[in-house]
């Protein structure tokens, strides 16, 4: 809940830190501005002049909830929340989503409360039930997050943009980055059949040389697995990323149609650790 990171959080407009009201409705700063908490339990610290026309659809949205919900993709989570360790205090999720993976990571680390941040007031809609400790901010990935200085002990990225100095920012001394990155593997089966968006092979080095000025890599592991998917499973992780942007949905049905049902499929990522 809110409550649980609010003394984590500051104004978008002047920096100064945000506090609650009596009733939960709304967050103030001592500069007198103020955020109302929509009645599903989020709150937008976006500046008035904040463009949000890129995050994810409501149907984007519907497709990783359903998708994630029937365990594909537990895998990521798992490896995750070992790989969070005894981390207490705040843990922030930049490109949070519905919040699964902040969910799982919370499970494991029972100390620790959870900011979900992302763009897309339908995923926050989901991340702010997501678990009892998140607290679901909506902001720009590419902004200055509405977080204070030094404040989390480890932030996550999954699938998700990374702002390298607000990262390093908001991040404590000795603090880490645990990023999740699909490598040019990842559902290769779909991206042949169906004529989806490749992965760079050179993505893990373009990453590294975009971070590196803020962050020191420490650890990467490749974590592989196999999907084994319906038709629909299929449409859905097509439908709940990048590709939703660049597909046409009955072109995406025509060539599921041509697939045994399942499909296996390759599920293929880096999980890499940054300090």
């Amino acid at each position: 809940m809110l409550q649980d990171i609010e003394r984590y959080l500051t104004c978008p407009h002047c920096g100064l830190g945000l506090a609650l009201g009596g009733d939960g409705r709304g967050l103030r700063c001592a500069g007198g501005h103020a955020f109302d908490v929509a009645k599903q339990g989020y709150v937008s610290l976006l500046p008035g002049d904040a463009h949000t026309g890129t995050g994810d659809t409501a149907e984007m949205v519907t497709a990783r909830a359903d998708f994630l919900a029937a365990g594909h993709y537990r895998p990521i989570a798992e490896a995750l929340a070992t790989a969070a360790g005894g981390t207490g205090g705040l843990v922030a999720d930049l490109g949070a989503g519905t919040g699964y993976y902040l969910g799982h990571v919370l499970d494991a680390v029972p100390d620790a409360c959870g900011a979900a941040l992302d763009i897309s007031k339908f995923a926050l809609r989901r991340a702010a039930r997501a678990h009892p400790r998140i607290g679901a901010v909506v902001c720009d990935a590419w902004r200055p997050l509405p977080l204070a200085d030094g404040c989390a002990d480890l932030v996550l990225n999954v699938f998700a943009p990374r702002n390298g100095p607000e990262i390093r920012r908001v991040l404590r001394p000795g603090g880490r980055l645990l990023l999740v990155s699909p490598t040019s593997r990842h559902l290769r089966e779909l991206v042949g059949a169906l004529g989806l968006l490749s992965v760079d092979e050179e993505k893990e080095r373009r990453i590294d040389e975009k971070l590196s000025p803020w962050l020191e890599l420490v650890e990467r592991t490749e974590l592989e697995f196999t999907l084994r998917l319906s038709h629909a499973d299929a449409a859905a992780v097509v439908g709940m990323g990048p590709n939703a942007w660049h597909t046409d949905p009955a072109r995406i049905a025509a060539g599921l149609a041509g697939l045994p049902e399942p499909v296996e499929v390759t599920g293929s990522v880096q999980l890499s650790v940054y300090r």
